[in-house]
């Protein structure tokens, strides 16, 4: 249905002093702290996760050598979504304004909307990743613990038979404990194979609500609520070099995130850029504007993020 006169009879006439309402400020691509991002050619994408060997054993004397085999672990699979969004302005609308652009008006509001459902899918990994509604290749929640309880939350399967967790047992809201516990936990992650792997966290990503709280724990010298003349050990170790980001899709208050630096984690891949177009109908006059692109935003290797949903 085209924007038509009868939807805008106050710009019609003189004497108005103001529109308002589309020039609001908008929180840009959060999501580029949160994903690595590479172009892709196809309908969707798949990733595999290889399997190495395990520690090497003792060979006794005069005793054969032991060999081992690899094999794929699990595959992720990234379905692009076509997003797209358009709309049209009769000829005598745009010939009867007495204001401003309306095209250019309203392929602003566009843009907003298009960005916004960008912000939106980008942070469903992280919003749903605590239940079954939102897992990881190997098929169990994005955010599991080997003990945590939970429907889908058996720990990440290696090939080994061990697990791998990316959250506390007990979920737990942001605190000095919570975040030392996080740290260690991401330490002691492993490959496949039950090797240890050198796994750091870079970044805190946290809700609004929970700014102030990264704030202190991360840029205060010494520790955080208490009377003790103790260091800030998480500051003074360097243990999240990138500091904290603060995203404004999350929907969870209490919940925060850790970002890893192990490779190929959080992955948005680009399949047609943002496009936007325009084109006149003959018999009607109207103008029509669109805008389309295509993504998908996904998770390879779970271990390269860290979740706590909080504890209510």
């Amino acid at each position: 249905m085209a924007i038509s006169r009868p939807q805008m009879l106050k710009e019609l006439l003189p004497g108005l002093n103001a529109l308002f309402g589309l020039e609001y400020e908008k929180y840009e691509d959060e999501h580029t702290l949160l994903y690595e991002t590479e172009s892709s050619e196809r309908s969707f994408e798949e990733e595999v996760k290889l399997s190495g060997f395990e520690a090497a054993p003792v060979k006794d004397e005069g005793s054969a050598i032991s060999y081992d085999s690899a094999q794929e672990a699990f595959t992720a699979r990234y379905n692009h979504e076509t997003i797209a969004m358009g709309f049209a302005i009769t000829e005598e609308a745009m010939e009867d304004n007495l204001y401003d652009s309306l095209s250019a008006r309203y392929t602003k509001a566009l843009a907003r909307a298009m960005a916004y459902t960008k912000q939106v899918k980008a942070v469903n990994p992280l919003n749903n990743g605590f239940t079954n509604s939102y897992q990881s290749g190997d098929g169990v929640n994005l955010f599991t613990a080997s003990s945590d309880g939970v429907t889908g939350g058996d720990g990440h399967p290696l090939v080994s038979g061990g697990k791998n967790d990316n959250r506390p047992a007990t979920a737990a809201d942001l605190n000095e404990t919570s975040l030392e516990n996080a740290i260690i936990t991401i330490a002691g992650l492993t490959d496949e194979r039950g090797l240890l792997i050198a796994a750091q966290p870079r970044r805190l990503i946290v809700p609004p609500a929970l700014m102030f709280t990264a704030d202190r724990l991360l840029e205060t010298t010494q520790r955080v609520a208490t009377a003790d003349n103790d260091i800030n050990a998480i500051r003074n170790l360097g243990a999240i070099p990138d500091g904290y980001s603060v995203n404004h899709y999350l929907t969870d208050t209490n919940a925060f995130f850790i970002i890893t630096d192990i490779p190929n984690g959080l992955k948005m891949f680009e399949r047609t850029p943002l496009e936007t177009s325009m084109d006149g109908d003959f018999d009607t006059g109207n103008v029509r504007y669109k805008a389309r692109e295509r993504y998908s935003f996904g998770v390879s290797d779970p271990l390269g993020i860290y979740g706590s949903p909080g504890s209510s």
